[in-house]
């Protein structure tokens, strides 16, 4: 099946995997103003002068979430990221048996927007959806520099982000398969599942998750438990918030 310009099967899969592919409308009839790719936001130094998108969008995490720590925004803003990116390129190979080339430099980005993270794709050309190519569009293409920008910023292991990488796709593949059974569409189902399979052997996502019945479980935890009132996530590593313990300097 070729790719609709405005990708429209996408939408009713939920609002993670819906993709803008024309401008967002202008307010008030003004000029839309010129939203960094993620290009400029993987690449921009980190200086967190204003003018770094990255650094915009972790401190908005950061105020609503109330984090304790840079650390846990910047957790959370790499994992928001990861899932509408591995949502867009599972949905598309799914439903279309293709993806649109989601390169950085065509995909422009409103830091300061709601989530699910506002995103326009600025020219929709079809790519294979074979397995290898979602890797090389999403890991490679973007969480890789995302990841390297992030840990410049900030004192993230990269245990950690392989494992919020893992678990955005196993969630975007849960949403899919959810939506498929709904909608009689037991071929869809089990592509999402061939393809989710074969993305977690990755080598960059190798070991990060333990299949749990028809789940998964992380072997790393994303920090949300120490949001206040975050718990742990459905798929956390911990049964339960680890208990309290004094914190020295964030970083």
């Amino acid at each position: 099946m070729d790719l609709d310009p405005r990708l429209t099967a996408l939408r009713a899969l939920g609002g993670f995997f819906a993709l803008r592919t024309t401008p967002p409308p202008a307010p008030d009839g003004e000029p839309a103003p010129l939203l960094p790719t993620l290009a400029q936001a993987y690449s921009a130094a980190p200086t967190g002068a204003p003018g770094d998108p990255l650094a915009l969008r972790v401190g908005k995490v950061a105020r609503a979430l109330r984090a304790p720590e840079p650390r846990v925004a910047a957790s959370v803003t790499q994992q928001g990221l990861a899932a509408r990116l591995w949502s867009v390129a599972l949905g598309c190979a799914v439903l279309y048996g293709a993806q649109p080339d989601l390169a950085p430099g065509l995909l422009r980005w409103d830091p300061d927007g709601s989530a699910p993270d506002d995103l326009w794709l600025t020219e929709v050309r079809a790519r294979p959806g074979d397995a290898r190519t979602l890797a090389a569009t999403v890991l490679h293409g973007h969480l890789e520099p995302l990841a390297a920008a992030l840990r410049a910023r900030h004192r993230v292991a990269p245990g950690l982000l392989r494992g919020n990488a893992a678990s955005a796709l196993a969630g975007a593949a849960r949403q899919l398969d959810g939506w498929a059974r709904a909608n009689g569409r037991p071929d869809a189902a089990a592509r999402s599942r061939a393809l989710t399979a074969e993305l977690l052997a990755h080598p960059l996502l190798a070991g990060t998750v333990t299949p749990a019945g028809t789940a998964f479980r992380r072997r790393s935890c994303c920090l949300y438990y120490r949001v206040p009132g975050g718990g742990v996530c459905g798929d956390c590593c911990f049964p339960r918030p680890p208990r309290p313990f004094l914190r020295g300097p964030s970083g």
